[in-house]
């Protein structure tokens, strides 16, 4: 039996604002190894980290969590 996926785009959302692992994890109070063990998929947050994360970055928490692959960007319907 596989263990549950949390996909996620926490990679994206920190490059799309120009910010580190570690600067992730100060402010979220957790280990900078952590975030890469969140942005690999080899960890799945608690329910309050998660909401933690969406929080800082603004967004909802559909936004960066997902239990399915997000699509790829650019593979929306072409026309």
């Amino acid at each position: 039996m596989s263990g549950e996926v949390i996909y996620n785009r926490i990679a994206m959302l920190r490059a799309e604002r120009g910010i580190s692992r570690r600067q992730l994890a100060d402010a979220l109070g957790v280990h900078y190894q952590t975030i890469g063990y969140l942005e690999r998929g080899e960890y799945s947050p608690s329910l309050y980290l998660a909401l933690k994360i969406a929080e800082y970055f603004e967004v909802a928490v559909e936004v960066v969590f997902s239990t399915a692959p997000f699509p790829r960007i650019g593979a929306e319907k072409a026309g």
